[in-house]
């Protein structure tokens, strides 16, 4: 029998490391020795080991409003839901969350005005796919995109690695595309664009986070999102936009790409696990991009991303469905209004760590003295739930062991989001889970690391 806490591993009586491997790491697809696949791994690993260590890796939502009794009360309001307004029998209830659904999911409707309400654009429901979490519906979008070893695609680099992954395990190359600070550098795009068609390559589409993007905290201003748009238009290529944090704002919200779009140019992913919660599942892709098929048929690229989904998860669960359907019920169809107490406690968090560091590294001579150069830096987000600071030392996966090891704080390593040397020397702090004790104590002791690697006493 299986004992510990849900989640942890069941305890092994075979050492793998003495015992005669089976196969092969090469007989099996590239992409599972792939570094992007491996990072979250070994941030987990770590986390494992040293679980007493203060963590600003994890950008997992905040716990305290979190309330077991929510469930059947969104459970209920969706059920009340289909009884009084889509006429639905005690029987065909009970099927919707029993029984196998419609691939495409069926909470679509409320999605659609959920996105709305929310965020300006305008959806068919049939346009949209209701996924198992956000990483289906992404991997969902590169594998229908990839059709031959031609198809590339450019993401802004650095860039969340749950896209590199996907990309690799459909075997679609990502190139990367420089960021600034007011997000991409769109001539770099173009260059990008233009350098892999001299290849003899096809570039399907740019994946960008406008919003706090993650990892670098970066927000695209409302004319680079619009130049952006012209940009994909006149080099006839796609957009993926992911937006898990544009709720988490300041009250200067931006228009998403896909609110400006009007040539569907936008594949638009989403996801409840920031503004619903994780355990949920459930995702989303609005992919209203109309496809001629060899028989002069026209349909639309949900349909296209539905039949992957159907070799996948066959359709995401209904139970969990339900869930979120009655959440965006009960809020009005406005998860920003629902999570305010939620986007007031991100946002002290990330105006306390950004003090919290001001106050830790002043500015003025190195702290602590060291060599020339040896200054601290970092970026400042509006919003989101993470910041990126830069060391004057490498801040690398062994640096992070010993930091976890030594002071007891957890922190990412920025390499980790990029697909060459970037972000040697850059830490991602996330800040959306803890309280304002651990946040400051956290911080008390990344300052020690800084000053303990700065003095080289002792070497990691």
């Amino acid at each position: 029998m299986r004992n510990g806490p849900p989640g942890q591993a069941a305890p092994t009586t075979v050492d793998m490391r003495q015992a005669a491997p089976d196969l092969e790491a090469s007989t099996l697809h590239g992409a599972l020795v792939d570094p992007a696949l491996e990072s979250m791994n070994f941030l987990n690993e770590i986390a494992s080991r040293y679980p007493d260590a203060i963590s600003f890796a994890s950008g997992r939502p905040c716990e305290q409003f979190f309330d077991v009794a929510l469930i059947h009360d969104y459970i209920d309001a969706y059920c009340e839901y289909l009884t009084k307004e889509r006429g639905c029998t005690t029987e065909q209830v009970n099927r919707a969350l029993f029984q196998y659904g419609r691939t495409n999911g069926m909470i679509g409707e409320l999605v659609a005005r959920y996105l709305e309400v929310d965020e300006g654009i305008i959806a068919d429901p049939d346009s949209i796919v209701v996924t198992v979490g956000f990483q289906e519906a992404m991997f969902a979008v590169v594998r229908a995109l990839r059709a031959n070893e031609r198809d590339v695609l450019l993401a802004m680099s650095p860039s969340y690695v749950g896209l590199t992954g996907a990309a690799r395990l459909a075997d679609l190359p990502v190139w990367p595309v420089m960021s600034g600070q007011d997000g991409l550098d769109l001539e770099d795009l173009t260059a990008q664009v233009h350098r892999a068609r001299q290849a003899g390559l096809r570039v399907r589409a740019c994946y960008v986070m406008p919003d706090f993007a993650n990892p670098s905290g970066i927000s695209m201003t409302v004319d680079m999102r619009r130049r952006l748009l012209e940009v994909a238009a006149a080099e006839g290529i796609l957009l993926i936009e992911d937006n898990p944090y544009g709720t988490f704002h300041s009250g200067e919200h931006q228009p998403t790409l896909k609110a400006l779009d009007q040539d569907r140019q936008v594949i638009y992913l989403g996801s409840f696990a920031k503004v619903g919660f994780p355990g949920a599942r459930v995702g989303f892709a609005v992919a209203d991009q109309r496809v001629a098929d060899e028989h002069g048929g026209v349909s639309l690229l949900a349909d296209y991303l539905g039949r992957i989904k159907s070799m996948i998860t066959v359709n995401t669960p209904g139970i969990t469905q339900a869930v979120i359907g009655g959440k965006l019920l009960l809020s009005g169809f406005s998860l920003a209004k629902a999570n305010e107490r939620e986007t007031a406690h991100y946002l002290a968090n990330m105006r306390r760590l950004l003090a919290g560091l001001a106050d830790r590294f002043p500015p003025g001579p190195p702290f602590p003295p060291g060599p020339p150069g040896a200054a601290v830096s970092w970026n400042s987000p509006t919003g989101g739930f993470f910041a990126v600071v830069t060391l004057p030392f490498a801040a690398d996966d062994e640096l992070m062991e010993y930091s976890a090891r030594t002071h007891g704080v957890l922190w990412t390593p920025m390499s980790h989001f990029y697909a060459g040397t970037g972000g040697s020397h850059q830490a991602r702090l996330a800040c959306s889970q803890m309280t304002g004790e651990q946040l400051d104590e956290g911080l008390d002791r990344f300052a020690a690391l800084v000053a303990d690697r700065l003095s080289a006493t002792p070497q990691p």
